[in-house]
């Protein structure tokens, strides 16, 4: 049985999701790393997945993307139950962003862009300042350059969902903003999106909802302005990196 989720004040319910995650638990093993998770995205909603290091969220984000068996529950993607792999789910307007920086190091940026489902010419019309390393090899760009290279391949492909893990980790402030951006014009187009985020403060001002994760489960949700409230207890009591070491699932 699922342990009780801590709804701030009570989200409303969302109408047509363009995902849903239905008592789902997933992991690596014969252990479920998540456990009983129940969530929903709606077109153009923005959803941050918070939790402190080990609670499960990129295993949630892989779980979600088809990158990882389900184990028990439903995943329900544009309106039906799917099991279909990642490579699938991208073909009908899913687009999984890695903490990795999923890109092909030795080829350059404008093949990387080929490789993408949309037209290299809207990608760089919504990331003007990839022109300028086109003919550079993907592995040599700095790190916020990969990463606005990975969201401009996304973006042009014009999907329906996006999945964020960290897209902004180790890049300056100003880049972030950058980024989170370019998320704002995807979702302004009706791509719903979950973004998983170190910078808690960032991520809640950023996003409609969040949910808090902990050891594989959702304890906490609400809406941006719930859980901006509760800020401080949200941060000393589910995202400390103390309430999760002990089991390491993430």
């Amino acid at each position: 049985m699922s342990a009780p989720v801590t709804a701030v004040s009570g989200a409303p319910a969302l109408r047509a999701p363009v995902l849903q995650a239905i008592d789902v638990s997933a992991g690596y093993g014969p252990t479920p790393v998540i456990r009983g998770l129940s969530l929903s995205v709606a077109a153009g909603e923005r959803l941050a997945l918070l939790g402190a290091n080990g609670a499960g969220k990129t295993t949630t984000l892989m779980g979600l993307a088809g990158l990882l068996p389900i184990s028990s529950g439903e995943v329900r993607f544009a309106g039906k139950a799917t099991k279909s792999p990642l490579f699938r789910r991208s073909r009908q307007g899913l687009a999984y962003l890695p903490e990795q920086r999923g890109i092909f190091r030795e080829l350059t940026t404008m093949e990387n862009l080929r490789l993408g489902r949309g037209d290299p010419e809207a990608a760089l019309a919504l990331i003007p300042e990839l022109r300028r390393v086109l003919a550079r090899k993907a592995g040599l760009l700095s790190g916020g350059e990969q990463q606005m290279l990975v969201l401009a391949r996304a973006m042009a492909a014009r999907p329906i969902l996006l999945l964020c893990d960290e897209l902004a980790l180790g890049l300056a402030p100003v880049l972030m903003d950058r980024l989170l951006d370019l998320l704002a014009e995807a979702a302004r187009q009706g791509a719903g999106m979950i973004i998983v985020e170190q910078h808690v403060r960032a991520a809640l001002e950023f996003c409609d909802r969040a949910v808090v994760l902990r050891r594989g489960r959702l304890v906490l949700e609400g809406t941006r302005e719930e859980m901006m409230s509760r800020l401080d207890e949200i941060e000393t009591h589910y995202l400390s990196a103390a309430t999760d070491d002990e089991e390491g699932t993430e």
